[in-house]
């Protein structure tokens, strides 16, 4: 199944972002690789393609787990979430239609 989850940034986040980025991105890397990332992103906080010191709001990525309680490990043991980057993390079922 897959799976939305959206981690939600506490404010002024950005520094924090960007020293744990390396080991976010390293789990993604591996879920793409294993053929289970549909797509992931950061959200910047202000209408532009590199927000700069405005930084980001929280990040969306759509996945394939085993259920729903592996996705919702998998996103608390996000390194956003356990360096306090993210301030809540949702994860809801996805159904994708398009493209």
């Amino acid at each position: 199944m897959w799976y939305l989850i959206i981690g939600c940034d506490v404010s002024d986040s950005l520094a924090q972002r960007l020293a744990v980025r390396p080991a976010h991105l390293q789990r993604l890397h591996a879920l793409r690789d294993a053929g289970r990332l549909k797509l992931a992103g950061p959200l910047p906080a202000i209408d532009c393609e590199d927000p700069g010191e405005a930084g980001f709001v929280g990040s969306a990525i759509v996945a394939e787990f085993e259920d729903f309680a592996a996705a919702r490990a998998w996103a608390q043991d996000d390194p956003y979430f356990e360096a306090g980057v993210y301030e809540s993390v949702q994860v809801l079922p996805f159904k994708p239609v398009l493209p």
